[in-house]
C-alpha cells in the first residue's frame, strides 16, 4: 500500500471519530438537532449562537449523552489498542485480551461482589458499603483482572524469562478456571442476582457519568500514550525473538512494558463498562486490511477506530430496542462475529493463493 493511502486511512479515522461522536450525542431517547447540539457546546465555552435550545435538552446532553460518548470512546480505544498489541506479542492475529485471564478474572470478582453485597451478612455489607461506597465493582473488577493477569505471567516466566507458547497456555488455563468459578457462584445466585450478573457479563455503558469519566481516564490515557511507543519493538518482534534481540531491541522490557500497560487498560475497562467482545479482535484486523501490518499505523489507528466503533455500537444498543437498551457485549458481538470470519475467509483464500 503506498503512502497515500495509509494517510488517506488516518484522514478517514480522523473524520469518522467525531462524525460518530456527533451522531451519538443527537441521537437518542429524546432527539436533540446537530446545531442544538454544537450551540449547547459552544455555549458552555462562551460562544452563543442564534440557535434556540431547552434546558432539558442540555441537561440531557451535558449530564447523560456526552458522559456517555466520552466513557465509550475511551473503553474502545482501551480495548482495541490492547488487542493489538497483544496480537503483536503473541505473534497471533486471534489473540486478543481475553487470552491472558485479564476479562475472566475481572468477570469472576465482579460476579462474587454481586453475590456477597446482596446476600451477605448485613454487617458485612455495611463494612463493604462504608469502605468502597459505589466504587466496590470497579475495585473489585480491576483487582480481579490485576491477580488473575499477574498469575498468568507468573506460572509464563521460566528461568527470568516470559514464554510467549507458555504465556498463551497460563491465560488459556486461568480463563478455564475463572469461568468455572464464575459459573459456581452463578448458580447460587437469585434470580435478582442473576439479573445484574448477566447485565454486567453482557457490557454496558448505562451508568457512565463525569466522574466515571475522570475515574477511568489516566487508566486508558497512560496506556494510549506509552504504547504506540512500542511500535519499532514491535515490528522488530514481529521477525522473531532472536532476531529483535539481534538488532538491538529489550525484549524483556518489551513484554513487560506491554502485559503491564494492556492489563491497566483491558481491566479498568472492563472495571467499568462490563465484559465487551471482539473489539480487541476486530479493530486490528480490519486495520491490517486497510493499511497493512505496521504498527506504527496500526496502534494509534487502532485507538481511533476502537472509539468509533464502540461508541457507534452504543447508539445501536440504546436505540434499536427504544426505550429499553440492549447490551453493548451483544451488539459488539453480533456486528463483530460476522466481520471477524468474513476477515478470516478472506485471510484463507489469500493464503491458498500464495500456496498455489
Amino acid at each position: 500500500m503506498t503512502g497515500h493511502a495509509k494517510y488517506r486511512v488516518r484522514a478517514g479515522l480522523l473524520i469518522l471519530l467525531p462524525a460518530v461522536v456527533l451522531l451519538a450525542a443527537c441521537t437518542g431517547a429524546s432527539h436533540i438537532g446537530l446545531m442544538q447540539v454544537i450551540a449547547i457546546l459552544l455555549d458552555k465555552m462562551g460562544i452563543h449562537l442564534a440557535v434556540p435550545y431547552s434546558e432539558g435538552m442540555a441537561n440531557v446532553l451535558m449530564q447523560i449523552r456526552l458522559p456517555r460518548v466520552c466513557l465509550g470512546m475511551l473503553v474502545g480505544a482501551g480495548l482495541a489498542l490492547a488487542g493489538a498489541c497483544l496480537q503483536g506479542l503473541f505473534r497471533n492475529p486471534l489473540a486478543d485480551p481475553v487470552l491472558t485471564g485479564i476479562s475472566s478474572g475481572a468477570s469472576l470478582s465482579a460476579v462474587v461482589v454481586i453475590v456477597v453485597m446482596s446476600s451477605g451478612p448485613a454487617l458485612s455489607r455495611g463494612l463493604l458499603a462504608s469502605f468502597s461506597g459505589p466504587y466496590l465493582l470497579n475495585i473489585a473488577t480491576f483487582a480481579g483482572a490485576c491477580c488473575s493477569s499477574i498469575l498468568v505471567f507468573r506460572l509464563a516466566r521460566t528461568e527470568g524469562r516470559t514464554q510467549v507458547a507458555a504465556l498463551l497456555l497460563a491465560g488459556l488455563g486461568m480463563n478455564a478456571l475463572c469461568n468455572a468459578l464464575t459459573g459456581l457462584v452463578t448458580y447460587s445466585a437469585n434470580n435478582e442476582q442473576l439479573r445484574s450478573i448477566s447485565f454486567w457479563l453482557m457490557g454496558s455503558l448505562g451508568g457512565a457519568n463525569w466522574d466515571t469519566v475522570v475515574s477511568l481516564l489516566p487508566f486508558i490515557g497512560l496506556p494510549v500514550a506509552l504504547l504506540p511507543g512500542s511500535a519499532r519493538s514491535l515490528n522488530a518482534w514481529s521477525l522473531g525473538e532472536a532476531e529483535a534481540m539481534h538488532l538491538g531491541y529489550d525484549v524483556r522490557r518489551l513484554k513487560a512494558r506491554i502485559i503491564i500497560l494492556t492489563t491497566l487498560s483491558v481491566g479498568a475497562a472492563v472495571a467499568v463498562a462490563g465484559i465487551i467482545g471482539f473489539i480487541g479482535l476486530v479493530v486490528p484486523h480490519i486495520l491490517r486490511t486497510l493499511s497493512g501490518s505496521d504498527f506504527r499505523r496500526l496502534l494509534p489507528d487502532s485507538v481511533l477506530l476502537g472509539a468509533s466503533l464502540l461508541v457507534l455500537a452504543d447508539v445501536v444498543s440504546r436505540t434499536i430496542l427504544a426505550p429499553a437498551e440492549l447490551p453493548i457485549g451483544i451488539v459488539t458481538a453480533i456486528l463483530g462475529a460476522p466481520v471477524f470470519l468474513v476477515l478470516l475467509y478472506r485471510q484463507k483464500r489469500t493464503m491458498q493463493g500464495s500456496i498455489a
